[in-house]
């Protein structure tokens, strides 16, 4: 579950181009 919750957050990361956001929160 945790994959695709985070595959899914970072494909919405990439499209919104908060990719540094989503890897900081990580």
């Amino acid at each position: 579950y945790w994959a695709a919750l985070k595959a899914f957050s970072l494909a919405k990361s990439l499209s919104t181009g908060n990719s540094k956001s989503f890897f900081v929160r990580q």
